[in-house]
């Protein structure tokens, strides 16, 4: 007979050991660390939204958050501003993408120099995706980078930068196996990435089978899971294209997409129901695609049993 698994005192109990009268998520001892992603807004009324995100969840302490970059560049400068503002405004620690799309590697440098010079050290650094009339393929700037790999080579040349890179575990649908996507996240991770952060999914177990086999390739740098609570259902089937949609998903958010409201409610359980059976895996850090809005991430965040944290104004008052 095998040994008993010695279980840490503080894990929540299973489903089989846990009380009737137990709501799911009591005894989450929110010993966990959180970080947000957001995307640079367009207008002013956008903005507004996106800082009042910022400003709600700025309590939780994310460990860092991060503001995308648009395809080709095309929101080079409202990433670059946002990012800036996050760093002189707040005291959070802003993650800035880079992507290698439609730039020179000098291009790369300035861009790159201008956020260390804005007080930036962190970089999500990533490929990018192929621009309208490539034939959707990614074709290098002649004078550019043409990988994540060597990018992250390139900033970590130019300034000891903290980088994260992304990671696929259903497989980046432009490899040509899983294995030459793992062997690219190892070169990503060897050039001087810290961590990987991955691409949404809703298969606890293909995320695990993927840590499986990250570990067995020698990869030892965290991999963050990339939690994408369901805004619109319809629109998360357009974007799966090489990600898993649970037969279950297709049941309860059945009838939602024209009902905001319960889509929201039921969203925000299953993501932190989805993170909960992650948690009992052992991960402890989570990265949240907002989609610049709070109420989501902020109710997973509290059913996982994390809670604000008092600031130096708030106890002095």
């Amino acid at each position: 007979m095998k040994d008993d698994v010695q279980m840490p005192l503080d894990t929540p109990p299973s489903e089989a050991g846990r009380p009737h009268d137990t709501p799911m998520f009591a005894g989450m001892p929110g010993d966990i660390a959180v970080s947000f992603e957001f995307f640079p807004p367009k207008s002013e009324k956008m903005e507004a939204q996106l800082w009042d995100a910022i400003t709600q969840l700025a309590p939780l302490a994310p460990e860092f958050v991060s503001v995308t970059y648009g395809a080709g560049g095309s929101t080079r400068e409202r990433t670059h501003a946002t990012v800036a503002r996050i760093a002189r405004e707040t005291d959070l620690v802003p993650a800035a993408h880079l992507t290698c799309v439609a730039a020179s590697k000098a291009e790369i440098a300035e861009i790159a120099g201008q956020y260390w010079q804005a007080g930036v050290r962190h970089i999500v650094a990533l490929r990018g995706d192929p621009q309208p009339g490539d034939g959707g393929t990614f074709v290098p700037h002649p004078d550019g980078y043409a990988s994540a790999a060597a990018l992250v080579e390139g900033l970590r040349a130019q300034h000891p930068f903290d980088i994260s890179v992304a990671a696929y575990p259903e497989v980046h649908p432009e490899a040509l196996s899983a294995e030459a996507d793992l062997d690219n996240l190892k070169r990503k991770l060897d050039a001087g990435a810290t961590r990987a952060i991955t691409q949404m999914f809703y298969s606890n177990e293909a995320y695990f089978r993927f840590l499986d086999k990250a570990l067995a390739a020698g990869i030892t740098a965290p991999i963050i899971p990339g939690i994408m609570p369901v805004t619109n259902f319809a629109a998360i089937r357009r974007m799966s294209v090489n990600t898993e949609i649970p037969a279950w998903m297709e049941t309860m958010f059945e009838g939602l997409d024209d009902r905001p409201g319960p889509r929201a409610l039921v969203s925000a359980v299953a993501a932190a129901d989805q993170c909960r059976r992650l948690y009992e895996g052992g991960v402890r850090h989570f990265h949240f695609y907002t989609l610049n809005r709070a109420e989501q991430a902020y109710a997973i965040c509290q059913l996982l049993g994390l809670r604000p944290v008092e600031t130096s104004k708030e106890s002095a008052a």
